[in-house]
């Protein structure tokens, strides 16, 4: 009430202070078109300007509301078709799944336009269209995939690598991978992709370049670390010679180096677990001989011999060609440890043979075949007859050792002797 009574004694005082105003404020609005004139009181005509501006300001307001039903239809329209185009999705990634590659391409492809992912459609049609041998379809649906988002780069690139390593296009899926590695060097399933690339084309020093980066983000379990440690350091032990004949450059060292200086990069690269490995000894003793470093060789293994016994270590000990007088009187240091091993006692004789000890050598080899009979000791000791003049002898031993290697062989058809 209060309120009420304030208002109309407000009112009141403002319709007082206009109307005093109207009467000690006089003028007009003279308004002339062509020769038709209007004339009007000045606050007559104010009042007219007011009414008209609030007039055209609410009909303005109307026409504007009139206006929004039709964004709202518009919007309601475009939530419907991304809801229909989220299902089609769905049903396609289910297809997929279940391996019915043609119906998911034609399904998740009819929903890119209007999907709020156009990437997943896209890049999951290419996977149908590739498990259905049409390639060409699913480069192109990789292309739409690359125009419908921006920034998704590396997840293309990913899925066109690994349907291009499934086409065996090898080569070009390593040139993506290459690039994408650049880009994202720690990358995991680039890493896992590279891997696969590289084992597959045979690209043995690309797999040494990832794979410390494959053990550091535990990409491969340890078992398989150990199986490709070794193979990749065996074959680029056995690539050595090819690439110091080339000017090719040492990822290792960043120069170009000789066939020896190759050897000696790769055994200080490699672990040091599988410098103790009597494999990756023999191929590495094996080079320094090769490239007349034969006392190397010679030191290394009569040091590992020492420490670790090796049957293929022992043999191959015999086999070098350095101080033989030394090598015989160290070799015979073995024997009170491993008084019984025939392969020591092979490696024995063909030392004494190079000391020209003939009856030591005979001694050796005879004892060798007794401990474990083998074609190798027996061809030994018929040459070594056959050399002392025994002839009876060494006809006994050749004929030995051809049925000893002959037990050796696997059991296969053989032309039969009855005429």
């Amino acid at each position: 009430m209060r309120k009420l009574i304030l208002f109309i004694v407000i009112a009141l005082a403002v319709g007082a202070l206009f109307g005093q105003l109207m009467i000690s404020v006089p003028g007009y609005w003279l308004v002339r078109v062509g020769d038709t004139s209007i004339q009007t009181s000045f606050w007559f005509g104010l009042v007219i300007i007011i009414v008209a501006t609030l007039v055209l300001y609410f009909l303005l307001r109307l026409l504007w509301s009139m206006r929004r039903p039709f964004q709202r239809i518009k919007s309601w329209n475009r939530r419907t078709r991304h809801r229909q185009a989220l299902k089609r999705t769905v049903s396609g990634l289910v297809e997929l799944a279940e391996g019915r590659w043609r119906h998911a391409e034609k399904v998740l492809t009819r929903a890119a336009d209007d999907s709020s992912v156009p990437l997943v459609n896209y890049l999951s049609a290419a996977i149908a269209a590739h498990y259905q041998g049409r390639f060409d379809q699913a480069d192109e649906l990789l292309r739409d995939a690359r125009v419908s988002t921006d920034g998704a780069d590396s997840a293309i690139g990913l899925i066109e690598a690994q349907l291009l390593l499934d086409r065996g296009k090898r080569e070009q899926a390593l040139a993506v991978l290459s690039r994408l590695e650049k880009e994202t060097p720690d990358h995991p399933q680039v890493l896992r992709l590279l891997k696969r690339g590289y084992v597959d084309v045979r690209d043995w020093e690309g797999v040494r370049t990832i794979l410390p980066r494959l053990k550091r983000f535990a990409l491969i379990d340890e078992q398989e670390t150990l199986e490709l440690e070794k193979t990749v350091y065996r074959e680029l032990f056995k690539q050595a010679p090819a690439f110091g004949a080339s000017t090719e450059i040492s990822s290792i060292s960043n120069r170009t180096v000789s066939e020896l200086e190759r050897v000696e990069e790769l055994w200080r690269d490699m672990p040091d677990y599988l410098r103790s490995d009597p494999d990756m000894l023999l191929l590495y003793s094996s080079a320094l001989e090769h490239n007349e470093r034969a006392e190397q060789a010679e030191q290394l293994l009569r040091k590992t011999l020492d420490h670790h016994w090796h049957a293929g270590l022992v043999l191959r000990y015999g086999l070098l060609d350095v101080n033989a007088q030394k090598q015989l009187k160290h070799a015979e240091q073995w024997l009170s440890q491993h008084p019984n091993d025939a392969d020591l006692q092979l490696t024995l004789g063909r030392l004494s043979l190079r000391n020209n000890y003939w009856g030591k050598a005979q001694q050796y080899f005879e004892s060798s075949n007794t401990q474990r009979p083998s074609g190798t000791a027996s061809a030994e000791l018929a040459r070594l007859y056959a050399s002392m003049g025994e002839t009876n002898k060494s006809q006994l031993f050749y004929k030995r050792s051809a049925e000893l290697l002959d037990r050796a062989l696997p059991e296969l058809p053989q032309p039969s002797q009855a005429r």
